[in-house]
């Protein structure tokens, strides 16, 4: 009986980190932070541009600081943990940290000069990790209204690829199940399908988040205007 249990225990274990349910444990031995623009996020031998690189870190990584230090040419580097063995030098401006005055700030004024896919995943980046911040309702506000404009391309690129290669199965259930919504879902991003139009939609989430949390601010008036327009719009049935 004991080694089945082990047997069980095991696979379950595997199971969890093939899906994604096992959270990695943040990095320890500095103060936490996260790679939000991984244009700058190449860990370095040493603090400087033409280091030794060990390794690139993606966009959403936690790192720990140690330490920092500038180098010649003013360029400020942290010496930060990747892991238990992994550790090495980054750029300070490909991260920012939560307990770091005016870090919020330096991650809205990047994600108003970002664009597309990268807008909601450095908004997401935000949202989770600065819960805090009085800026979350422009967060909020900027994350709805990216995913609603993407919603008219991810409509024009499903159509075009179920053009002719729709089986036996409801059509709407295609359009959702269509592989392109699949790295907006995994930010939390949920288009919904108004079959009439055979058009996406986004479901509104970050502007009822923004009306129930911040209901006195600028921007949930213009999230209430939003979510007008789009029950208006949207026939799912």
């Amino acid at each position: 009986m004991i080694p089945h249990k082990l047997t069980l225990c095991l696979l379950f274990i595997l199971f969890l980190q093939l899906t994604g349910f096992a959270q990695k444990k943040p990095p320890s031995g500095g103060r936490l932070a996260v790679v939000v623009d991984e244009r700058l996020a190449a860990l370095r031998a040493t603090p400087h541009l033409n280091g030794k690189l060990v390794r690139r870190l993606s966009r959403g990584r936690l790192v720990a600081i140690r330490s920092v230090k500038t180098s010649a040419d003013g360029i400020a580097f942290l010496l930060v943990n990747v892991s238990s063995r992994t550790h090495g030098w980054i750029q300070r401006d490909a991260v920012v940290s939560p307990s770091r005055s005016g870090d919020d700030r330096k991650l809205l004024t990047l994600i108003q000069q970002s664009t597309g896919f990268d807008r909601i995943a450095r908004a997401r980046i935000f949202l989770d990790h600065f819960p805090r911040s009085p800026l979350r309702s422009e967060v909020l506000l900027l994350l709805g209204d990216t995913a609603e404009s993407l919603a008219e391309k991810l409509s024009r690129d499903a159509s075009r690829r179920l053009k002719n290669d729709l089986g036996d199965a409801p059509e709407f259930s295609y359009y959702l199940n269509y592989t392109g919504l699949d790295r907006y879902n995994r930010q939390r991003v949920i288009f919904v399908f108004d079959r009439s139009t055979k058009r996406f939609h986004y479901d509104g989430a970050a502007w009822r988040e923004l009306i129930r949390r911040y209901p006195k601010t600028s921007q949930a008036v213009e999230a209430r205007q939003r979510l007008g327009l789009l029950y208006s719009q949207v026939r799912m049935k």
